[in-house]
């Protein structure tokens, strides 16, 4: 059996559908009843589940084999992912296919990308045989900033740093693909879009496909930190988020494509155009509103 945390989320609902296309037996985990019941309406195996309460885990994990692990970037992921890693150990899991990231170091100062590598380090000593797979950047983090994208801007930090963004349907891809494989024990693998490009190149692109300009705006840290607190981050994400693209992208120290994605699943990855494309409504909802308004 095998065993999906994050069921709700985008990475892990994408792995569920998956799984559940190919016929796969697997159990959802959520943290809610109201997502079991939703799960179980949609005809799939779902039980609770919560990392802040590991006494939780044990029924969850029953009879599992295999587990996918991912947790959201938050100051308590470490301790939610070593409780799991622990509970599953004590539960008999054989296997666990953890999401980590490309960034991931011990000395980072991307706080996730600093948890990500000390979480990754116990799960390699835990004694369960383990994949890990590091994504860069996803492409679904430009929604982020649809609003002003709609407006004909795309703020950021980045200067003039290049990133291979990845779809997180191309992540969920490989995670569903290693779950149902035997062959991946003790593999990491990074995972990349299919090419690497500059937020000037985003916004070149965006304004293709959206079918008007769209320019990109390198921002001041501080007033990037004040965007990102607008939409409703945290100080914490915040901070981070503008280390990340104001150090690490803009630094220049991402990494090129991998191809593993195709390698791994036989198909390509979507390219940035691709995703834009799939996105479109969202980076034009508005626009569009005003364009049928005049009409």
């Amino acid at each position: 059996m095998i065993l999906i945390s994050g069921a709700t989320g985008g990475i892990g609902g994408e792995i569920c559908r998956l799984l559940a296309q190919a016929q796969t037996p697997f159990r959802a985990m959520v943290r809610r009843p109201a997502q079991v019941d939703a799960l179980r309406d949609k005809g799939m195996d779902a039980v609770l589940g919560d990392f802040d309460r590991p006494e939780s885990l044990p029924a969850a994990m029953h009879g599992v084999d295999t587990m996918f692990l991912i947790t959201p970037p938050t100051q308590r992921q470490f301790e939610q992912e070593i409780a799991a890693i622990d509970a599953a150990g004590q539960a008999g899991v054989r296997r666990i296919v953890k999401l980590s990231a490309s960034d991931a170091n011990v000395r980072s100062t991307v706080p996730w990308a600093r948890t990500h590598a000390r979480i990754d380090h116990h799960l390699r000593a835990s004694g369960i045989a383990w994949t890990i797979l590091k994504p860069t950047a996803f492409m679904q983090n430009f929604l982020w900033f649809k609003d002003p994208i709609r407006k004909g801007f795309l703020p950021q930090v980045a200067g003039n740093g290049s990133v291979s963004w990845v779809d997180t349907r191309d992540v969920a891809r490989v995670a569903a693909a290693v779950l149902r494989e035997d062959g991946h024990a003790r593999a990491t693998y990074f995972l990349t879009g299919p090419d690497t490009f500059d937020m000037q190149a985003a916004a070149e692109r965006l304004g293709e496909v959206t079918g008007r300009k769209v320019r990109y705006l390198d921002l001041p840290n501080p007033l990037f930190a004040a965007l990102l607190r607008v939409t409703g981050n945290s100080r914490w994400m915040t901070k981070g988020l503008v280390v990340q693209f104001a150090d690490v992208v803009a630094g220049h120290h991402d990494i090129d494509p991998t191809f593993e994605i195709e390698r791994l699943t036989g198909t390509p990855p979507h390219d940035f155009a691709a995703f834009l494309r799939d996105h479109r409504d969202q980076f034009v909802g508005s626009f569009k509103g005003k364009q049928a308004q005049a009409a």
